[in-house]
């Protein structure tokens, strides 16, 4: 039962890592967030934003983690795959700011949950490991906290207007995030065929 378990569990963890991996790096749209370039809908556009601001990591560096998710988009939507070196004049990532801006400062927990999902994407394809879902769970939060800084009523109902999570692809998104984990994962089988056999014994 053990061997059965650990292998079911290794299987699910597998496919949840991949699915957490495609829509996290394919730009699978998942919230609606404002930020440097207007309104970002992934993960991968509010780090690169914040880099590209920061100037933290090169431009090529950014522009080969986007360039993926820019084909599936072009792809999915039935338009022409934009070309490389244009790439960030598409994203609205070029000339941003240093300053870091209103949403990074009260909502750090959505730009740090997005750092984290992102990592624990990459490292998922390797090794089973927490940080997609704190990740996740951390940017889920940061979404759901009500905008304090606001005192303008005009202001408060724009900014909350502005943000919405995609429920369908979010739901996705977290349940492969914590399905990936392969020791949770075999925990919760494991449990599954105790209760079953147990039934069936009874």
């Amino acid at each position: 039962m053990a061997s059965k378990a650990r292998k079911w569990a290794t299987i699910i963890s597998f496919t949840a890592s991949r699915i957490f991996f495609f829509f996290i790096f394919f730009q699978i749209p998942l919230f609606r967030f404002p930020c440097r370039i207007g309104t970002c809908m992934t993960p991968m556009e509010l780090t690169s934003s914040h880099l590209l601001a920061s100037e933290v990591i090169p431009s090529g560096v950014v522009t080969a983690v986007l360039y993926p998710g820019a084909i599936a988009k072009a792809l999915f939507n039935d338009k022409p795959i934009p070309k490389y070196k244009a790439l960030l004049d598409s994203y609205k990532l070029k000339n941003l700011k240093q300053n870091p801006s209103v949403t990074d400062l009260q909502h750090i927990e959505v730009l740090a949950g997005s750092y984290l999902a992102i990592a624990g994407a990459m490292i998922g394809l390797y090794r089973s490991r927490r940080l997609g879902f704190f990740g996740m769970i951390l940017l889920i939060w940061g979404l759901s906290k009500e905008p304090h800084f606001y005192k303008r009523h005009e202001v408060l109902k724009y900014y909350k207007n502005a943000i919405s999570v995609y429920y369908p692809t979010m739901s996705i998104t977290v349940v492969s995030a914590f399905l990936s984990i392969r020791n949770d994962v075999r925990k919760i089988v494991s449990c599954f065929k105790w209760s079953f056999s147990k039934s069936k014994y009874k």
